[in-house]
């Protein structure tokens, strides 16, 4: 097992986003993030390639870099009923839990490099569970499905509709738990939660750029011709909210789909990447009318 704790002073998201701006060189919101680590500077000492390093140093230290659990286990304090009433799905980095995936075989590959895993939510941290320690709990399939209904029943915190030209729209939660960016697993409600009705046949356009935020847009509610501004702006956003995150989730856009992510841009550091995809390019010209939805 591994746990992964909220570092101290981490800013709580208990007051929502201001309404965003979306314009021609990206995305706009204002978001704070506070760890607190006494070790940080000496991170940023030790450290002679420039600012951005220091960055990149502190978020290893901070947000990738699992830590033992302190006191006993869970389980030994904790009822069957409790256990199940925690129990998460957590999507993460597939490297989250390397290199003990023999562990981890309940492990499902929701998108390239990315993964869910059955966990507890402990407030404060995330406790990922092993084959062996979900055994006594009950067959995996059922808890899957236990844990999905947890997930759907946790509140939305906070909701920022971002606006931008010609009706360009999409929505980002941001929330304290750790499994905000996860409820990507439940998109249908979320949407619901988010918008007042849930997703069209056509899906939605998604992204989780750390584990406290996840964008969404629901692709019926932009003209045909505008999706691939929509795209392009939310691939601005993540990209400048996954690059010094604690929590990096992904730094590319998905296209939630009957209940599957597709990858639609790969960002590596480079330019943006589209990833051409017959079904969404099917969509596009669709829902254009005309065969001219533009380029990415």
């Amino acid at each position: 097992m591994w746990i992964f704790h909220r570092p101290p002073g981490h800013a709580r998201h208990d007051t929502p986003l201001d309404t965003g701006t979306i314009h021609a060189g990206g995305v706009s919101v204002r978001t704070e993030h506070h760890t607190g680590l006494d070790r940080a500077a000496g991170i940023r000492n030790s450290e002679a390639r420039g600012r951005r390093t220091w960055s990149r140093a502190i978020h290893d230290h901070v947000g990738n870099v699992p830590q033992a659990v302190d006191g006993p286990p869970p389980a030994e304090f904790l009822s069957a009923e409790q256990l199940l009433a925690r129990l998460r799905p957590w999507v993460v980095t597939r490297d989250s839990i390397e290199p003990d995936t023999r562990w981890y075989t309940h492990a499902r590959v929701v998108a390239p490099g990315l993964c869910e895993v059955l966990a507890l939510d402990l407030d404060d941290s995330v406790l990922t569970l092993t084959d062996d320690a979900l055994a006594p709990l009950g067959g995996v399939v059922d808890l899957r499905t236990h844990a999905l209904d947890n997930l759907r029943a946790l509140p939305v915190d906070s909701h920022t509709a971002l606006h931008g030209p010609e009706g360009l729209r999409f929505h980002v939660m941001t929330g304290d738990s750790f499994f905000t960016s996860s409820r990507v697993l439940t998109a249908d409600e979320l949407a619901h939660d988010l918008t007042g009705r849930g997703l069209g046949p056509d899906g939605a356009l998604v992204a989780m750029p750390n584990r406290h935020q996840l964008a969404l847009c629901p692709v019926d509610t932009v003209h045909g011709t505008d999706l691939l501004p929509t795209l392009r702006c939310m691939t601005a956003f993540t990209a400048d909210h996954f690059e010094d995150a604690v929590g990096q989730v992904s730094p590319d856009v998905y296209w939630w789909h009957g209940g599957t992510l597709t990858r639609l841009v790969r960002q590596d550091g480079g330019e943006p990447e589209f990833t051409h995809n017959v079904e969404f390019e099917v969509l596009l010209l669709r829902l254009a009318g005309n065969g001219a939805a533009g380029h990415f």
